[in-house]
């Protein structure tokens, strides 16, 4: 019986650490009173910059840096 449950035990913890890793980061579920709870990149970023309770681990991604756009602009004329 022994045996076993040390090949389970095993079995089990083999499973649970072969796999993919997971491509985001762990974060942290902020939640301050009065908003929304939000996915911050830690406790330190959740407690000291947001003001918040870190309360669950969560996906966290950071923000994608956006394209700028060049803008035309229109010419004046001279007289």
């Amino acid at each position: 019986m022994r045996k076993i449950l040390i090949l389970v035990g095993l079995l089990m913890g083999a499973a649970l650490f072969t796999g993919t890793p997971a491509k985001a980061d762990l974060g942290c579920e902020c939640i301050k009173l009065g908003s929304s709870p939000m996915c911050s990149s830690g406790v330190t970023a959740c407690t000291f910059k947001g003001g918040g309770v870190c309360v669950l681990p969560c996906g966290y991604e950071p923000a994608k840096m956006g394209r700028k756009h060049h803008v035309r602009h229109a010419r004046k004329k001279k007289k």
